[in-house]
């Protein structure tokens, strides 16, 4: 009885306090309707719900590492537990690093998992973003989170770069140095640049203390600002959702936020960190103990970055020495174009990219439901060949070590990666979208043949026959999710072929959309969308679907 009058107590109270704030906040119909929101299920949305996750392990076990980090550059004479380092002088930042890893209690733990936490943020971020790109997510009204999801990588990249560099250690010294060296190729203003960013000469004192500022405070509060906003617009646009039975472009079902999708969210970031806290526990990742501490005499044989910066070096090794004199000013080009002006263009081009789809293809379509890579065939082609160039630079940054584990000449590697830069996208461009195509025959011929069965049939001729069955429903309507020729456009017809802006224009913007879309007459199927208001596909209706099973009959 007392805990049935405990349990109705505290059920009051709560209601109480509930009624209170909502006469104050105004909130309980806020919460009412939004906690009935629904979230497509689909294992594919997990992965940025696992950048999420990263991301919070990563603030709660930065917070430790920062009770203890000493963002000092003046040098001492280490006397800590690590005996092979007694006796040699460090920087306070590397010292302290050891103190962490050896004497603070769980201190090495905490740094792993800050470490691959900041590895599985990053990767996360990528592959998602490879999965907004290839299903056609970033379409509208989906821009601005596109837009902030670019923002968000670029800025990972740095502070994963800060972070690495904070431990002074000799790998991490090397980095920042390479680091200078390219800030030192920007013309005019690069010296300005290096002693700025440095307050001073290289290294200086003034360098750790301000990176530290960076990486625990400005970097991170951005991050967070434009987490929030990125998940702010994904509640207010609902999310996207692959085709099925019964989905339309206008509309999107799935499980409500209260209680499946909160309850789910839940075990998965339990499950990020339990992963994350396994990998710290027996995957071995920085060890700066080995490294020693910085020394601008030395350099570590077959030293490596982090993956997530691996294609900037590997864009410094296959790049040429070129260089300028332009009135006594020397302009390195295998430098500043490898470094500034190649990343610089390709994270403006990923930004834009959705943009420039939007005009290429005339497409200005509200879009919840998704694409399959197939069907979007010359965009799967692209995001196949940004990969392929990528992956040559980035296997390029390890070219030394590729060279000296498989024996292979060290120049030959080098002249394999230059051929592979303009090669490899080429090819993967080639060869994915002929296997799109090759798919999109393939549901084309399951659409008007049916599926194969397996059953064979002797004909009265005494052929043998293969019977085909009527699709499930369910693989009709991803099977019927698109249309081929909704928006090719035509080639424009000028009575005069005078050179003006505006027809100029008009002959790129169509020839871009023909690069989309003109493969009709190698496997009708593709195309961005029908164009009818609802998004279902003027097939699926009960006449047309009778009327291609009588014809199978």
């Amino acid at each position: 009885m007392a805990g049935r009058n405990g349990g109705s107590t505290t059920w009051r109270l709560t209601e109480d306090l509930a009624r209170w704030t909502d006469d104050r906040l105004g909130g309980a119909e806020f919460l009412r309707r939004n906690l009935r929101k629904a979230f497509p299920g689909h294992w594919a949305f997990l992965l940025g719900e696992i950048a999420l996750y990263s991301f919070t392990v990563l603030l709660i076990t930065g917070v430790f590492l920062t009770l203890f980090f000493e963002p000092v550059s003046s040098e001492i004479i280490y006397n800590g537990s690590y005996a092979p380092l007694r006796g040699v002088r460090m920087s306070e930042a590397y010292a302290s690093t050891l103190r962490i890893s050896f004497d603070i209690r769980g201190g090495l733990l905490i740094r792993q998992i800050h470490h691959w936490a900041a590895n599985v943020f990053l990767a996360a971020i990528s592959v998602h973003l490879l999965r907004i790109f290839f299903t056609g997510a970033f379409r509208k009204p989906r821009e601005i989170n596109w837009l902030i999801g670019v923002t968000l990588f670029t800025l990972a990249l740095a502070e994963g770069f800060a972070g690495y560099s904070l431990p002074d250690d000799l790998l991490s010294g090397t980095g920042l140095r390479i680091a200078q060296g390219i800030m030192l190729s920007i013309p005019v203003i690069g010296t300005y640049v290096s002693m700025w960013v440095f307050g001073g000469e290289f290294p200086g004192q003034d360098f750790i203390p301000r990176l530290f500022t960076v990486h625990i405070l400005l970097i991170p509060g951005i991050l967070l600002g434009l987490i929030t906003a990125h998940l702010m617009i994904l509640w207010h646009q609902t999310h996207t959702q692959f085709p099925a039975r019964g989905r339309r472009e206008l509309t999107v079902a799935g499980h409500k936020t209260w209680p499946h999708f909160a309850a789910q969210s839940t075990a998965y970031f339990l499950y990020t960190f339990g992963v994350l806290a396994l990998m710290a526990t027996v995957l071995q990742v920085n060890p700066v103990w080995l490294y020693g501490p910085y020394d601008p005499a030395q350099v570590s044989i077959g030293s490596q970055p982090d993956w997530y910066v691996g294609f900037l070096e590997g864009a410094l090794r296959i790049t040429p020495p070129i260089s300028t004199t332009v009135a006594g000013h020397t302009v390195p080009w295998n430098v500043l174009l490898p470094t500034v002006v190649l990343p610089g263009v390709f994270f403006t081009c990923i930004a834009l990219y959705p943009f420039l789809e939007r005009w290429a293809t005339g497409d200005d379509r509200v879009h919840h439901l998704l694409d399959r890579p197939r069907n979007a065939a010359t965009r799967t082609a692209i995001g196949a060949a940004v990969i392929a160039w990528y992956g040559d630079l980035w296997a390029a940054g390890g070219n030394d070590v590729l060279a000296h584990t498989f024996g292979f000449n060290l120049y030959g590697t080098t002249w394999f990666f230059r051929v592979g830069f303009f090669a490899f996208p080429l090819l993967a461009f080639a060869i994915t979208r002929r296997a799109c195509l090759s798919l999109q025959r393939r549901d084309l011929r399951v659409r008007e043949e049916g599926v194969e069965s397996g059953l064979i049939s002797l004909t009265p001729g005494g052929a043998f026959t293969e019977r085909h069955e009527q699709p499930s429903d369910d693989r009709e309507a991803v099977l019927l999710a698109r249309r081929p020729e909704e928006l090719v456009a035509s080639y424009p017809r000028h009575i005069i072929p005078l050179p003006t802006p505006s027809r100029a224009r008009a002959q790129i913007h169509t020839r871009l959309n023909r690069f989309y879309f003109n493969y009709q007459s190698e496997s009708y199927g593709g195309g961005q969308g029908d164009l009818s208001g609802d998004g279902s596909p003027a097939e699926w209706d009960g006449e047309a679907k009778a009327k291609k099973r009588e014809k199978r009959r």
